[in-house]
């Protein structure tokens, strides 16, 4: 169970890393753009670390009170429901 949340884990930041590179790109060249709300379920998913920093590198959406105060309370979500289930089990 735990190696599968482990992928799981790599799989989703990956595809929150990604996915912001790929919004900037296509906001450069006025192809499609990924919505904020996917930008931000992602996020939810487990990608949130992942996102953040990802945006913070390629300096995309760092206007946005959005996402550069919703995601690290996402982050911190994601910790305490992490921290609530090992001190469950």
């Amino acid at each position: 169970m735990i190696k599968l949340a482990f992928y799981y884990f790599i799989f989703i930041s990956i595809i929150s890393a990604i996915a912001p590179i790929f919004d900037k790109i296509s906001a450069t060249r006025g192809g499609y753009r990924i919505s904020e709300n996917k930008l931000l379920a992602l996020s939810a998913m487990g990608g949130s670390i992942a996102m953040y920093i990802t945006m913070r590198i390629i300096h995309h959406k760092t206007r946005h009170n959005k996402f550069m105060i919703g995601i690290p309370i996402i982050i911190l979500l994601q910790l305490l429901l992490i921290n609530l289930t090992m001190y469950l089990l």
